[in-house]
This record gives structure tokens, C-alpha cells and sequence, in this order.
């Protein structure tokens, strides 16, 4: 198959990472180089992803030379591409199970302006998020769902599951809640459901929870586990997004492989139309939201999903963590 060749060539290139990692060249920013080598996978996955299930073994080849010679911004550029590409068809199928019909489509997409006759939350399908999810799996072949984890540790908790079939590179969580700048105060370090990007952008996953029942103006305060003084944040979100589900996500157990990774994504607040299932708000002005979403790694049917969480060589690991690599996690956290 074109990506058991794919495959074969990218553990070669992870090879080269790891020769890389231990170049002098490279010493002063093993942060740097471990981003770099995350957007080359998710360059290489995402672009596989969107040549479909027809796609060739030259076509794989072609994307792994082409990671090859891309640079960073190159790379960065088509990836957000690749992703935005998949979020459109998302929607789209999202639209397609909870507005009310083909002749107030249009009126329904159109901006959070309200009037008279359009309230700031449009009417949608009174749909639970279950049926949501059930009909979202109809459309593109997979969903989520979150139940005990099969990871064998006393403290695995609730663990996050795909229902149905993923290929390799598919956009399959969003990691929901607040956005926070770098270097917010008042962030609670102590809080699970915390993630920060590269750039050093905070996403506090707490508030969301499970999501809702409905679509309904979001400003993040379902819980306060920090103090918020940017209390007029808010934001038309449907709650009943059955991929916002990406906190849940465990580290991998013992003898056992993540099979996603981590996207920095910016959406572009200019994409009005696709807000609404964007399971986030941002606090201060910016045009982009800057989020996180979660992409396969491989092909992937009825399992649970497995995100390596990095944790620094320097801090206190908890009992049950199992490094998958200890040089991606000592790169990741300088």
C-alpha cells in the first residue's frame, strides 16, 4: 500500500531527526528543532490526508521529498492549509445535521449580527449531542466518545475514543476552552485540563467539560478555576460538538503507542460561517484564534486515542507516565 511505503520513509526521516537532535549545530534550540520536526509529520500526514484514499505510492514519495526541501514557513503555510481544508468539510456536515432547513441555510450562515427577526443564537434542530454525534459518524466516518480508559493504571480515568475509521492525518479532535496569551497570570498550574503550545499560548480545557446540549453565547465561565477579568469575552458556540473532546486524551500506558499528535492551528475569526464549532474563546484582540487541534498519526478504527504528553526530564513525573521517547520529551521542554 502507498503508506506502508510512506510509513517506511518517515522512519528513516525519523532517523535523521534523532542524528540531528545530537548535532552541535542544534544544541542551543532542541525546542526549536523538535517543533520543526512536529511540523514536518504533521506536513507530511496532513498532505497525505488530503491527496484521499486514492492517493498513489508516487504521491507519497512526492510529499516526503517535498518535506524535505519546504521551508519551516513553507511547511507552517500548508499545513494550516491542509487542516483548514478538513475543518471546512466538518462544518459543513455539521450544518448539514443542525440547521433547520435548505431555505434558511444562507440566513443562518450569515454574521452574528442580530435583528429583529434574527436573535444572536439562531434556532437550530433540537438535537442532544449523542445524535449529533451518531449522524456526524454517518457523514464522515468517525466520531468521539468519552468512557473509561483501557489504559491498565489505577488512575487512567475516562479516556477518549474514536468510533469508526480514521486515515492517517485526519483533523479528529479539537482541544476546546480558553485561550490565554503567553505568560497570563493567572492560569492555575495545578489544573490537568491545561495545554500550551510552542509559541507559549495557554489553553485552559476546564470550563468546557463535556460541552452542552445546545448552541449558546460561551464565555468560558462554566468554572473559574482562575480569576478572569476579561469577563466580556463571549462568543455564538455549539456545544454539541462531538470532537471537542481532545482534553480527554491519555498518555499512552506501558507497551503501548500514541497514535495522534498535537496541531497548532489559527483559525481565522474572518471565517464567520465556521466560528460556531470553533469550541473556543480567546482572551484580548487578535485575528486569529490560536488553537490546538489532534491528527492521526496512522490509520486508526474503534480504539483509544493516545497523545505522548512530553513531560520534561526535569520535572516530578507522576507514577504513571512511561516515556515514549526521552529525547523528544528533554527537546520539547527546553
Amino acid at each position: 500500500m502507498a503508506f506502508a511505503k510512506m510509513f517506511f520513509l518517515f522512519s528513516k526521516f525519523q532517523q535523521g531527526v534523532g542524528v540531528l537532535a545530537k548535532s552541535t549545530t542544534f544544541a542551543k534550540s532542541p525546542r526549536q528543532l523538535q517543533y520543526e520536526a512536529d511540523i514536518n509529520k504533521l506536513f507530511m500526514f496532513t498532505s497525505y490526508n488530503r491527496l484521499g484514499r486514492d492517493a498513489e505510492e508516487a504521491d507519497a514519495e512526492e510529499i516526503i521529498e517535498m518535506a524535505g526541501k519546504a521551508t519551516l514557513s513553507e511547511q507552517q503555510k500548508q499545513v494550516q492549509e491542509n487542516i483548514h481544508y478538513q475543518l471546512e468539510n466538518f462544518c459543513a456536515s455539521m450544518d448539514e445535521i443542525l440547521l433547520l432547513d435548505n431555505d434558511r441555510t444562507e440566513e443562518l450562515k450569515a454574521d452574528n449580527v442580530p435583528t429583529a427577526d434574527k436573535p444572536l443564537v439562531p434556532e437550530t434542530k433540537p438535537l442532544k449531542l449523542a445524535q449529533v454525534s451518531k449522524l456526524l459518524k454517518d457523514r464522515i466516518g468517525y466520531t468521539l466518545e468519552v468512557k473509561p480508559s483501557l489504559i491498565p493504571h489505577k488512575d487512567a480515568g475516562q479516556g477518549c475514543f474514536i468510533e469508526g475509521e480514521a486515515d492517517v492525518g485526519a483533523l479528529l479532535a479539537f482541544y476546546p476552552g480558553v485561550i490565554y496569551p503567553p505568560g497570563y497570570p493567572n492560569v492555575d498550574a495545578q489544573n490537568s485540563y491545561l495545554i500550551t503550545r510552542y509559541d507559549g499560548v495557554v489553553i485552559n480545557a476546564q470550563p468546557w467539560g463535556r460541552g452542552g446540549e445546545s448552541r449558546q453565547l460561551w464565555n468560558g465561565s462554566f468554572t473559574t478555576p482562575e480569576v478572569r477579568t476579561d469577563a466580556n469575552v463571549e462568543e455564538v458556540l455549539e456545544m454539541r460538538n462531538p470532537l471537542a473532546f481532545g482534553h480527554f486524551l491519555n498518555h499512552p500506558g506501558k507497551d503501548m503507542d500514541p497514535n495522534v499528535m498535537v496541531c497548532p492551528y489559527d483559525f481565522p475569526l474572518s471565517e464567520m460561517r465556521m466560528r460556531t464549532y470553533i469550541p473556543n474563546v480567546a482572551l484580548g484582540d487578535a485575528p486569529v484564534l490560536k488553537t490546538l487541534v489532534l491528527v492521526a498519526t496512522r490509520a486508526l478504527c474503534n480504539e483509544e486515542l493516545m497523545l505522548n504528553y512530553r513531560l520534561s526530564n526535569s520535572e516530578r513525573r507522576p507514577e504513571w507516565y512511561t516515556p515514549v521517547d526521552e529525547e523528544e520529551d528533554g527537546r520539547r521542554c527546553n
